[in-house]
Protein backbone atom coordinates (compact mmCIF):
# COMPACT_ATOMS: atom_id res chain seq x y z
CA UNK A 1 0.00 0.00 0.00
CA UNK A 2 1.36 3.17 -1.30
CA UNK A 3 1.47 5.81 1.94
CA UNK A 4 -1.08 8.59 2.64
CA UNK A 5 0.15 11.82 0.36
CA UNK A 6 0.37 13.71 3.78
CA UNK A 7 2.46 14.10 6.41
CA UNK A 8 3.22 15.22 9.81
CA UNK A 9 5.25 18.19 8.14
CA UNK A 10 2.61 18.86 5.41
CA UNK A 11 0.55 19.38 8.37
CA UNK A 12 2.73 21.64 11.00
CA UNK A 13 3.43 23.74 7.77
CA UNK A 14 0.14 24.23 6.43
CA UNK A 15 -1.04 25.03 10.43
CA UNK A 16 2.02 27.45 10.82
CA UNK A 17 1.65 29.08 7.16
CA UNK A 18 -2.53 30.10 8.05
CA UNK A 19 -1.68 31.63 11.35
CA UNK A 20 1.90 33.57 11.16
CA UNK A 21 1.26 35.78 14.21
CA UNK A 22 -0.20 32.73 16.70
CA UNK A 23 1.35 32.17 19.81
CA UNK A 24 1.95 28.51 20.23
CA UNK A 25 -0.90 27.91 22.95
CA UNK A 26 -3.19 28.95 20.13
CA UNK A 27 -1.59 26.57 17.86
CA UNK A 28 -2.07 24.08 20.39
CA UNK A 29 -6.09 24.66 20.00
CA UNK A 30 -5.69 25.29 16.28
CA UNK A 31 -4.23 21.47 15.93
CA UNK A 32 -6.10 19.93 18.60
CA UNK A 33 -9.31 21.11 16.36
CA UNK A 34 -7.69 19.79 13.27
CA UNK A 35 -7.31 16.40 14.73
CA UNK A 36 -10.79 16.18 15.30
CA UNK A 37 -11.25 17.02 11.43
CA UNK A 38 -8.70 14.51 10.72
CA UNK A 39 -10.28 11.59 13.00
CA UNK A 40 -13.87 12.73 11.64
CA UNK A 41 -12.73 12.53 7.67
CA UNK A 42 -11.03 8.87 8.97
CA UNK A 43 -14.51 7.64 10.24
CA UNK A 44 -15.75 8.47 7.17
CA UNK A 45 -13.49 6.69 4.81
CA UNK A 46 -13.99 2.85 6.66
CA UNK A 47 -17.98 4.20 6.38
CA UNK A 48 -17.35 5.07 2.75
CA UNK A 49 -15.86 1.19 2.28
CA UNK A 50 -18.00 -0.71 4.85
CA UNK A 51 -20.72 0.46 2.43
CA UNK A 52 -19.75 -1.21 -0.94
CA UNK A 53 -18.43 -4.15 1.36
CA UNK A 54 -22.62 -5.12 2.58
CA UNK A 55 -23.41 -4.25 -0.94
CA UNK A 56 -20.86 -6.33 -2.42
CA UNK A 57 -22.24 -8.68 -0.46
CA UNK A 58 -19.54 -9.04 2.63
CA UNK A 59 -21.12 -10.32 5.76
CA UNK A 60 -20.44 -8.40 9.24
CA UNK A 61 -18.16 -11.24 10.54
CA UNK A 62 -16.04 -10.64 7.72
CA UNK A 63 -16.00 -6.57 8.08
CA UNK A 64 -15.33 -7.23 11.82
CA UNK A 65 -12.74 -8.77 10.88
CA UNK A 66 -11.41 -6.69 8.24
CA UNK A 67 -11.24 -3.76 10.63
CA UNK A 68 -10.22 -5.81 13.42
CA UNK A 69 -13.69 -5.80 15.83
CA UNK A 70 -16.25 -7.94 16.66
CA UNK A 71 -19.31 -8.53 14.44
CA UNK A 72 -21.04 -6.66 16.59
CA UNK A 73 -18.93 -3.63 17.33
CA UNK A 74 -18.57 -3.56 13.60
CA UNK A 75 -22.30 -3.22 13.15
CA UNK A 76 -22.78 -0.89 16.12
CA UNK A 77 -20.11 1.82 14.74
CA UNK A 78 -20.64 1.42 10.82
CA UNK A 79 -24.34 0.46 10.13
CA UNK A 80 -26.35 2.79 7.84
CA UNK A 81 -28.05 5.88 10.08
CA UNK A 82 -28.74 9.37 9.80
CA UNK A 83 -26.57 9.96 7.06
CA UNK A 84 -27.04 7.06 4.40
CA UNK A 85 -27.25 7.49 0.86
CA UNK A 86 -25.50 11.18 1.34
CA UNK A 87 -22.43 11.81 -1.25
CA UNK A 88 -18.79 11.78 0.38
CA UNK A 89 -19.29 15.55 -0.60
CA UNK A 90 -22.12 16.46 1.49
CA UNK A 91 -20.98 14.07 4.38
CA UNK A 92 -17.39 16.17 4.13
CA UNK A 93 -19.57 19.24 4.22
CA UNK A 94 -21.13 18.18 7.42
CA UNK A 95 -17.89 17.43 8.85
CA UNK A 96 -16.71 20.92 8.48
CA UNK A 97 -20.28 22.29 9.86
CA UNK A 98 -18.69 20.43 12.68
CA UNK A 99 -15.56 22.01 12.47
CA UNK A 100 -17.09 25.12 11.98
CA UNK A 101 -19.25 24.99 15.35
CA UNK A 102 -15.60 23.53 17.38
CA UNK A 103 -13.85 26.71 15.72
CA UNK A 104 -16.08 28.64 16.74
CA UNK A 105 -16.67 27.33 20.04
CA UNK A 106 -20.68 26.94 19.94
CA UNK A 107 -21.70 24.11 21.74
CA UNK A 108 -24.22 22.47 19.02
CA UNK A 109 -24.48 22.81 15.00
CA UNK A 110 -26.85 25.37 13.54
CA UNK A 111 -28.11 25.71 9.63
CA UNK A 112 -25.32 28.39 9.46
CA UNK A 113 -22.93 26.56 10.12
CA UNK A 114 -24.01 23.53 7.84
CA UNK A 115 -23.78 26.81 5.23
CA UNK A 116 -20.57 26.87 6.04
CA UNK A 117 -19.45 23.65 5.23
CA UNK A 118 -21.39 23.70 1.71
CA UNK A 119 -18.95 27.03 0.93
CA UNK A 120 -16.31 24.57 2.54
CA UNK A 121 -16.53 22.24 -0.22
CA UNK A 122 -15.55 24.11 -3.44
CA UNK A 123 -16.33 20.50 -5.83
CA UNK A 124 -19.81 20.43 -4.59
CA UNK A 125 -22.94 21.45 -6.78
CA UNK A 126 -23.73 23.96 -3.83
CA UNK A 127 -20.86 25.43 -3.63
CA UNK A 128 -21.43 26.25 -7.08
CA UNK A 129 -25.17 27.75 -7.03
CA UNK A 130 -23.64 29.57 -4.10
CA UNK A 131 -20.87 31.77 -5.61
CA UNK A 132 -23.00 32.08 -9.13
CA UNK A 133 -25.88 34.02 -6.87
CA UNK A 134 -23.79 35.98 -4.66
CA UNK A 135 -20.80 36.42 -6.71
CA UNK A 136 -18.12 35.19 -5.10
CA UNK A 137 -17.58 33.08 -1.43
CA UNK A 138 -16.39 36.15 0.46
CA UNK A 139 -20.33 37.73 -0.09
CA UNK A 140 -21.61 34.21 1.07
CA UNK A 141 -18.86 33.98 3.85
CA UNK A 142 -19.56 37.21 5.55
CA UNK A 143 -23.02 37.16 5.40
CA UNK A 144 -22.83 33.73 7.31
CA UNK A 145 -20.27 34.76 9.87
CA UNK A 146 -22.20 38.12 10.40
CA UNK A 147 -25.37 35.91 11.62
CA UNK A 148 -23.15 33.50 14.02
CA UNK A 149 -24.05 33.76 17.36
CA UNK A 150 -21.19 34.93 19.66
CA UNK A 151 -18.30 32.74 20.11
CA UNK A 152 -18.28 30.58 23.41
CA UNK A 153 -15.48 30.77 26.56
CA UNK A 154 -13.93 27.38 25.02
CA UNK A 155 -14.46 24.59 22.17
CA UNK A 156 -15.92 21.61 22.93
CA UNK A 157 -14.08 18.40 22.71
CA UNK A 158 -15.81 14.85 20.59
CA UNK A 159 -18.98 15.42 19.63
CA UNK A 160 -20.99 17.98 19.09
CA UNK A 161 -25.11 18.04 18.96
CA UNK A 162 -27.19 19.77 15.62
CA UNK A 163 -29.54 21.86 16.57
CA UNK A 164 -33.74 20.82 16.03
CA UNK A 165 -33.75 22.86 12.83
CA UNK A 166 -30.67 21.57 11.56
CA UNK A 167 -31.57 17.82 12.36
CA UNK A 168 -34.91 19.51 9.95
CA UNK A 169 -32.50 20.69 7.33
CA UNK A 170 -30.67 16.83 7.48
CA UNK A 171 -34.49 15.29 6.78
CA UNK A 172 -35.33 18.02 4.17
CA UNK A 173 -32.24 16.73 2.42
CA UNK A 174 -33.23 12.96 2.20
CA UNK A 175 -36.39 14.64 1.28
CA UNK A 176 -35.69 17.14 -1.67
CA UNK A 177 -33.38 14.01 -2.99
CA UNK A 178 -36.61 11.92 -2.92
CA UNK A 179 -38.70 14.89 -4.45
CA UNK A 180 -36.34 15.13 -7.52
CA UNK A 181 -35.90 11.38 -8.10
CA UNK A 182 -32.30 11.27 -7.18
CA UNK A 183 -31.25 7.79 -5.33
CA UNK A 184 -28.64 10.20 -3.67
CA UNK A 185 -28.50 13.25 -1.08
CA UNK A 186 -25.60 15.45 -2.33
CA UNK A 187 -24.77 18.95 -1.47
CA UNK A 188 -27.58 20.23 -3.62
CA UNK A 189 -29.96 18.78 -2.07
CA UNK A 190 -28.92 20.16 2.00
CA UNK A 191 -29.10 23.63 -0.13
CA UNK A 192 -32.32 22.94 -0.74
CA UNK A 193 -33.13 21.92 2.65
CA UNK A 194 -31.85 25.12 4.21
CA UNK A 195 -34.13 27.34 2.30
CA UNK A 196 -37.03 25.50 3.16
CA UNK A 197 -36.18 25.30 6.93
CA UNK A 198 -37.72 28.43 8.07
CA UNK A 199 -37.61 30.57 10.41
CA UNK A 200 -33.29 29.55 10.09
CA UNK A 201 -30.22 31.57 10.14
CA UNK A 202 -29.05 30.36 6.84
CA UNK A 203 -32.55 30.35 5.28
CA UNK A 204 -32.76 34.51 5.82
CA UNK A 205 -28.86 34.32 4.57
CA UNK A 206 -30.22 32.81 1.57
CA UNK A 207 -32.96 34.81 0.87
CA UNK A 208 -30.88 37.86 1.38
CA UNK A 209 -28.63 36.76 -1.30
CA UNK A 210 -31.80 36.36 -3.99
CA UNK A 211 -32.79 32.78 -3.70
CA UNK A 212 -35.95 31.56 -3.85
CA UNK A 213 -36.95 27.68 -3.88
CA UNK A 214 -38.96 27.50 -7.22
CA UNK A 215 -35.71 29.28 -8.84
CA UNK A 216 -32.92 27.33 -6.40
CA UNK A 217 -34.80 23.70 -7.60
CA UNK A 218 -35.27 24.87 -11.30
CA UNK A 219 -31.37 26.05 -10.95
CA UNK A 220 -30.09 22.57 -9.54
CA UNK A 221 -32.62 20.41 -11.92
CA UNK A 222 -30.33 22.60 -14.66
CA UNK A 223 -27.57 21.74 -13.10
CA UNK A 224 -27.57 18.19 -12.12
CA UNK A 225 -28.92 17.66 -16.15
CA UNK A 226 -25.31 19.02 -16.86
CA UNK A 227 -23.36 17.33 -14.16
CA UNK A 228 -25.00 14.06 -15.22
CA UNK A 229 -21.17 12.75 -16.60
CA UNK A 230 -19.70 13.77 -13.49
CA UNK A 231 -21.58 11.88 -11.00
CA UNK A 232 -19.03 12.66 -8.34
CA UNK A 233 -19.28 16.25 -8.60
CA UNK A 234 -21.98 16.28 -5.77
Amino acid sequence: MSPLDISLADLIARLDEELPAADELARISAARLRAQTLADLGDQLVDHYVGKARRAGASWSEIGDAIGVSKQAAQQRHTPAAFERFTDLNRHGIVLAQEAARSHRHDSIGTEHLLLGLLGEPRGLAYELLVARAGSEQRVRDAVEAALPPAGEKALRGHIAFRPESKQAIDQARAAAADLGHDWVGTEHMLLALLHVDPSPAASILRDLGFTPDDLRESVTTEIARRSAAPESR
